[in-house]
Parts: structure tokens; C-alpha cells; sequence
């Protein structure tokens, strides 16, 4: 991780903003970086049509103020942290209200708008406030595990083991899982647990077509997979929690990062289409072993979880001057 130096702003824990976009990757990564700073956190959602990278910083402020009612009305917080492009640009323009600023994924703006800014090697940024993790920052804790194995684990044990988990993404503009990606996918899938006689559980996520979901649950229900069908209570980190291996589909850095930061060997599963920045993302996790390639055979390896988000916690912490 990179290293940042600014003047410490506050004296004891305090509550924050998490500004971003709808998008649970965003979120998780404003509220697991505030978790492990041990802030107070409260999701501000916001849609905005205006351009707020090319808002001036003396202007901000006052534009906020004056704005109709929406998610970012007084009172202000003492922290805001910034997700994504839009909720880092909110920010940057809160700088004048908010005590402490801070951007998670590449700002788009000037990086001194911020007390630090929290970016993965694939964003090519460096500052004297930047600070490098490996992976997306996320919830994804020691202890956060262990309750949801405890939770899980009987719901799970009618599954044969070795487990694995398959976190199932969606098209997203760059990426394509299309019905013929998926029927390939299932049929890999199927025969992993014909050949390797493994258990499976899947989800599927919010961009997850129904088409696709149909796909999945009508080819490996049958032959005993837990597919959720989102009726129920969310499995996600229950199977981080209890997988002996997990796959991924390539479309999300969150969910890789996410799985990686547990004890399970990851492997990746390709889409149809490509994206420039998650490309390199995925590279650098098969270059650094932690991930490989799906071939449709169950191949565990020893792992080592990798998870930079308590250090970049305890770094916001110290900056703030309760650490």
C-alpha cells in the first residue's frame, strides 16, 4: 500500500457520509473502508445530472447549499467519503463543509480535494495522498466470516463437499453474460459436479438476467446446486464463509476482491466482451497466483487471503487523529 501524510482533522471517532451512486460494488467499498476506521457509517444514494468533476472548489459549497432537497442537505457530516465518479466528485465539492474528504476509485479530479485518496494499481494514480490497495476495499472481515459460517453452516450441510460457490454477475456495458455464455457456463459447471462430485451453491446478483438465472437453476437444480432464487435471505458471505473453492465471473472487481479475501482458492470465468481497467485488474490477481482460470474441474490450491482494508482503515484512522 502507498503511504499518505496530512495534518490529523479530528479527535475521536465520528459519523460519515458514504456518497455514491446506487450500485451495491460502490457502496460496499465506502461502508467496509468506514468499518474498518470505525465510523459511523450512513449511505447517502445520489443521482445527479450535473457534471460536478467540473464544478471549481470554491463553487461547490455553495451549490449544495442552494440545491433543492436531496441526499446531501445539511446538516453535514465530519467525514464524507466519495465512491465512484460521481460520489467522489459530490465530494471533492463538499470539501468546504464536510471536515474530511475522501475518495474511493479514481476522483477524476485534482487529488489534493481530498484527505486520501484509496485506489487499486489498475487506476495508473500516485500522490502524495493516494494510497495503493491490491483489491477493491469491501466488508468482508475475519469476524464478519465467522458469524456467517456460524449462520450458514446447517443450511449448508445437506450439500456434498467439497463446496463451491459460483458468484454469478451480469452484462454491464463492458461485459456480456448472455444466455449462451450461460448455457456454457452451467453445462461446465454440471460436469464438475458429475466429475468432481463437489457440492455448489450459486447466486446470482442484481444484474443477473432472468433468463440467465433460469439457465443456471434449471440446468444444476436438478442435479443438487443451491441456486438461490432471491426469495430468501442473501447466501453471499455464508458461502465466502463456508466454500472450499469459489468462482467468479470476470465482470466485478468487488466480487473478486471480496472472495479473494477469504481463505477459499478463486478462479475466474471469462464473458463475452472486454474493459481496459477490470482486465487489468483480473491480470494482476491470475499474475499474482491468488486467482486462476475456470476449466471446469475442481483444482483447490494453498491459498493466503489477501485484504488491505483494515490497513487502509487504520490509516484514515491515524489521519484523523484517533488511531
Amino acid at each position: 500500500m502507498g503511504r499518505a501524510g496530512q495534518t490529523a482533522l479530528m479527535s475521536a471517532p465520528s459519523s460519515c457520509w458514504i456518497v455514491s451512486k446506487p450500485y451495491a460494488g460502490s457502496q460496499s467499498q465506502g461502508m467496509g473502508l468506514a468499518q474498518a476506521a470505525g465510523l459511523v457509517a450512513e449511505p447517502r444514494l445520489v443521482e445527479t445530472r450535473m457534471n460536478w468533476k467540473f464544478v471549481p472548489p470554491w463553487l461547490g459549497p455553495w451549490l449544495l447549499r442552494r440545491m433543492p432537497p436531496h441526499p446531501l442537505a445539511p446538516p453535514w457530516p465530519r467525514v464524507a467519503i466519495g465512491c465512484g465518479g460521481v460520489g467522489t466528485a459530490l465530494v471533492a465539492a463538499m470539501r468546504g463543509v464536510a471536515t474530511a474528504a475522501v475518495a474511493v476509485q479514481h476522483p477524476g479530479v485534482d487529488v489534493r480535494r481530498f484527505l486520501l485518496v484509496f485506489v487499486n494499481p489498475h487506476d495508473d494514480l500516485t500522490g502524495p495522498n493516494v494510497v495503493v490497495t491490491r483489491t477493491a476495499l469491501h466488508l468482508v472481515t475475519e469476524q464478519r466470516l465467522e458469524e456467517a459460517r456460524q449462520d450458514w453452516a446447517a443450511r449448508f450441510a445437506h450439500l456434498p463437499r467439497p463446496l463451491v460457490s459460483v458468484l454469478i454477475g451480469g452484462s454491464n456495458g463492458r461485459y456480456q453474460l448472455t444466455a449462451a455464455v450461460a448455457h456454457k457456463l452451467a453445462g461446465q459447471l454440471a460436469a464438475m459436479m458429475r466429475a468432481d462430485r463437489v457440492g455448489l451453491v450459486l447466486t446470482p446478483s442484481r444484474r443477473t438476467a432472468p433468463d440467465v438465472r433460469r439457465i443456471f437453476a434449471e440446468t444444476l437444480g436438478p442435479l443438487g446446486a443451491w441456486v438461490w432464487d432471491e426469495t430468501t435471505e442473501n447466501p453471499y458471505f455464508g458461502m465466502l464463509a463456508l466454500s472450499d473453492l469459489i468462482i467468479v465471473t470476470e465482470d466485478s472487481v468487488s466480487m473478486m476482491s471480496e472472495a479473494v479475501a477469504t481463505t477459499a482458492p478463486v478462479m475466474l470465468t471469462r464473458l463475452t466482451g472486454r474493459s481496459g481497467r477490470i482486465g487489468r485488474f483480473t491480470d494482476e490477481m491470475l499474475a499474482s497466483g491468488r486467482v486462476r482460470e475456470f476449466g471446469g474441474r475442481y483444482v483447490p490450491w494453498p491459498v493466503v487471503p489477501m485484504n488491505d482494508t483494515l490497513e487502509a482503515g487504520a490509516m484514515l484512522r491515524r489521519l484523523l487523529g484517533y488511531g
